[in-house]
């Protein structure tokens, strides 16, 4: 599942970090996202979905919704 398919409050695992661009994977990882990293969706955005607030290793960060798309997550029940 992409993190940017996630319901508000759902909590995973980063599986994977795949961007087309190479430029946003790039940012992603220089942010903190790293492969098993926990991850929740804290927030998401009211015009579009955009953006994104994510609660990762327990900080908070904002995301547009293209580098959402980009963090494939194993959701945990």
């Amino acid at each position: 599942m992409l993190l940017s398919d996630m319901k508000k409050g759902a909590a995973g695992r980063i599986a994977a970090i795949s961007a087309d661009d190479p430029l946003i994977e790039a940012k992603l990882r220089e942010i903190g996202f790293a492969e098993s990293d926990s991850v929740e969706l804290a927030h998401i955005g009211p015009l579009g979905g955009t953006p994104v607030c994510v609660r990762l290793n327990r900080t908070l960060i904002a995301l547009r919704l293209d580098e959402a798309k980009a963090i494939s997550v194993t959701v945990e029940p």
